[in-house]
């Protein structure tokens, strides 16, 4: 049973190549099977943390791996999107750009505070994911932007100035955070680590 989150989380990540592969070569053609892999992933994230919890096999290691296994995981859904929609995505660089750019400093400034790449799954953080998954249904399967895209992008510079202040208030490294409030409250031993607060 232990092994069944372990098992989730490989699954999702050997669904980025598989991402890849079909939107570079099948290109619009792939687009609502992309979805259904998107969407699928989802699943196997929300229940890899359930189960862990339920049989009680969270721990650190499980959580960085699900941590970076989210990142290719989303890494891949934008390479999708790019290649299906060139010139749209073209068009939105800068908003792009900024997210691109937000995530490499919340893992250069947990790097350089405590020698590992952070693992908040922090709240702000599961509401931008879900607001990617929302923007990539929309540019995957639509071939569109708008709302979607804009909302994803200011959630996205909310939820990682909300990392990186979590990281600054911690005093050592640790994993599900759910807020910089809360990291706030651990630095001034308010508030002891709840890793059982949030998938």
């Amino acid at each position: 049973m232990k092994t069944i989150p372990y098992i989730l989380i490989i699954i999702r990540f050997l669904l980025a190549p598989i991402i890849l592969f079909l939107a570079y070569f099948q290109g619009i053609e792939s687009r609502f099977l992309l979805l259904s892999l998107m969407y699928f992933g989802l699943l196997t994230d929300i229940f890899d943390g359930i189960i862990a919890r339920k049989i009680g096999a969270s721990s650190e290691k499980l959580r960085r791996l699900d941590s970076q296994t989210d990142l290719v995981f989303w890494l891949s859904l934008g390479f999708a999107a790019y290649f299906l929609n060139l010139e749209l995505i073209k068009s939105e660089w800068e908003g792009i750009l900024l997210i691109l750019l937000m995530e490499a400093l919340c893992y250069v400034v947990s790097i350089l505070k405590f020698g590992k790449e952070t693992c908040t799954h922090a709240f702000l953080s599961k509401m931008w994911g879900i607001s990617l998954l929302i923007a990539f249904t929309y540019l995957i399967g639509f071939q569109q932007a708008g709302w979607a895209f804009y909302l994803t992008v200011i959630l996205g510079f909310i939820s990682h100035i909300d990392v990186i202040m979590i990281i600054l208030f911690l005093p050592k490294w640790q994993y599900d955070v759910p807020s910089s409030y809360h990291a706030w409250k651990i630095r001034n031993g308010k508030q002891r680590k709840k890793s059982i607060f949030f998938n």
